[in-house]
């Protein structure tokens, strides 16, 4: 049995175990360094020299770059530490935008909890002006290059978990900058809207693009009629807005809290995901019934899509037409709600809350166009409902519960689990299996569960063995694309979701670093699925009504295909002729 190692940290004796650097041993025996560049899930990068301990012989190190080893002696909080620590801040915010009440990142922002913490009341440095223009541009996101630090998590973030690359460093020295390709704008960059560099970003650099005035205006007309889809992500995670813990699922919580803001018609996107997996196990069928081209891709996810188009062309043909369960809400929505109002098109405003910063994209592409109006309306995330609770005095987690509003309410526990990876792959299972198979007993596919980056399964339906693979963190999908692309690709069918963790990690979401309030949102969302009476897409008897009544009786029709499916385009990385002066 081989012999503990361990080092000491102010006195304390720790071992090590998987640790990569003392910062980690440190946060592990609860002492809170505090950093900026450090971030779980990303590579080591030591950029802001913020978390200074002093090692033994060695003097001032950063923890985040010293590895572990045995019989070191650390002290975390010396008086030489805490003064090196405050300098640093005091230069940071001497070159920061001093617009706090006004930034979109205030009271959450890392640059402030940080300068509170180490003790910052004075500036003794002269303030610097950079008058940068914030960039706008996007659906999704909102760059102010002032208020960068240059921690580099944005840079990283979007190249080592998605594999796109579409922010990076520039210059040098003091005029070093984080920038997109030749300084174009984000909408025109290869950005692909997943919005996980804001996720990361530890200050007001990065911030998802509001749409809550825009919606609060709607809401407060008296002429509109205002109908809101929530994604089932959502329900497992705003409650963390309010002190409640994650994984908490807060579904009737929401829909009390809407129809307290003025919303009149409260529905659930899980609806459309029932109506997405009879859609997408029906084309998937399809496909093995008529030598179709294989493998087939799921097409849930926006960002996954724009990625795809972007760095993937070829593999749009594999692609399932599908629109995603919020694109089909929208079709639902202006086909039905009409007649269950009364009003017509251009007074029903369709509002969806989504734990996804690219749905905002998502519900501005051309395909989802009729005429002159899109069919949703406003896209606003997690984050930024809990905002419009909060600045109307709604606290949730007191709220009483509200059933939601029926017949797009109605739904399943497979649609449930289409928020963390691997819920559309089992939430298919459950449909083929009793479709194609002919067992109808078949309700939990654990095997598809987890959170590795690819994770493979093989199941059998009607003697014929299917390979299939589930993907999360774009980076991922490029490496399985690849194999497309040579052929030597075995699956079958291949799940992709842009954000770790799935849905629940969608950078819409109250911001956690790690895994862990992802994980415990997962597990909220499989105890919600227990909990339904109805656990397949194919027992939820609202969607074939809706079906009968305005897609020509179900899937496969034209009507259905015409308004639940789309079609996807090769894109150039980046969209505007390139002047190197921009560089």
């Amino acid at each position: 049995m081989s012999e503990k190692k361990t080092l000491f940290i102010d006195g304390i004796e720790v071992e090590i175990e998987n640790e990569r650097n003392i910062l980690e041993l440190c946060r592990k025996v609860g002492i809170d360094i505090p950093t900026f560049c450090y971030h779980p899930e990303l590579s080591i990068f030591g950029a802001c020299r913020l978390c200074l301990v002093e090692i033994e012989g060695r003097g001032i190190q950063s923890s985040c770059s010293v590895p572990p080893e045995a019989g070191l002696k650390i002290k975390t909080n010396t008086d030489q530490i805490r003064k090196l620590r405050r300098n640093t801040m005091e230069l940071l915010l001497a070159s920061h935008p001093q617009d706090c009440l006004k930034c979109a990142k205030s009271t959450k922002c890392k640059l402030q909890a940080i300068a509170r913490k180490v003790g910052v009341t004075d500036i003794r440095y002269k303030m610097l002006t950079k008058g940068n223009k914030v960039d706008a541009s996007s659906y999704s996101i909102v760059r102010d290059p002032d208020k960068c630090i240059l921690c580099g998590n944005c840079v990283r973030t979007c190249s080592e978990i998605q594999g796109v690359g579409a922010l990076n460093f520039a210059k040098r020295g003091s005029n070093s900058t984080v920038i997109t390709a030749f300084n174009i704008d984000m909408n025109k960059s290869e950005c692909v809207n997943c919005g996980q560099c804001a996720a990361a970003c530890p200050t007001g650099a990065l911030t998802i693009h509001s749409e809550v005035d825009e919606t609060m205006a709607d809401i407060n007309n008296p002429a509109k009629v205002t109908v809101v889809q929530m994604a089932p992500a959502v329900r497992v995670a705003i409650a963390e807005e309010f002190g409640l813990p994650a994984g908490v699922d807060s579904t009737k919580k929401i829909v009390t809290a809407l129809k307290k803001l003025g919303v009149d018609y409260v529905y659930d996107t899980n609806f459309t995901a029932d109506m997405t997996i009879v859609e997408e196990a029906t084309e998937f069928v399809g496909r093995l019934t008529n030598n179709g081209v294989f493998p087939m891709f799921t097409s849930c996810c926006p960002a996954w899509i724009k990625y795809a188009e972007t760095f993937h062309p070829t593999v749009l043909k594999n692609i399932s037409s599908c629109r995603s369960p919020q694109g089909m809400f929208g079709a639902v929505v202006r086909k039905a709600m009409p007649e269950i109002t009364g009003k017509s098109n251009d007074d029903i405003v369709s509002i969806s809350i989504m734990p996804c910063t690219a749905k905002k994209f998502e519900a501005r592409r051309d395909q989802f166009k009729k005429g002159d109006k899109y069919e949703i309306d406003h896209v606003l995330t997690t984050q930024e409902l809990a905002t419009m609770l909060k600045s109307s005095g709604i606290n949730l987690a007191e709220l009483p519960d509200t059933e939601l509003d029926s017949p797009l309410g109605n739904y399943t526990g497979a649609a449930v689990i289409f928020g963390v990876t691997g819920g559309v792959m089992e939430a298919v299972l459950r449909y083929a299996a009793e479709k194609v198979g002919g067992i109808k007993d078949a309700i939990e596919f654990k095997a598809v569960r987890g959170f590795e980056g690819i994770r493979e399964a093989e199941v059998e339906l009607n003697g014929k063995k299917l390979k299939l693979a589930i993907v999360h963190g774009l980076k991922n999908a490029g490496k399985v694309c690849e194999q497309v692309e040579a052929g030597t690709c075995q699956y079958d069918l291949i799940e992709v979701m842009a954000c770790p963790g799935g849905c629940v990690g969608g950078a819409g979401q109250p911001i956690s670093e790690g895994m862990a309030k992802k994980m415990q949102r997962a597990e909220g969302l499989y105890k919600a699925d227990e909990k339904c009476a109805m656990r397949k897409s194919q027992e939820n008897a609202a969607v074939y009504d809706i079906y009968n009544k305005y897609f020509e009786g179900g899937p496969a029709t034209h009507e259905a295909h015409e308004n639940l499916h789309t079609t996807y385009e090769k894109r150039c990385k980046l969209q505007e002729d390139l002047d190197p002066k921009n560089v």
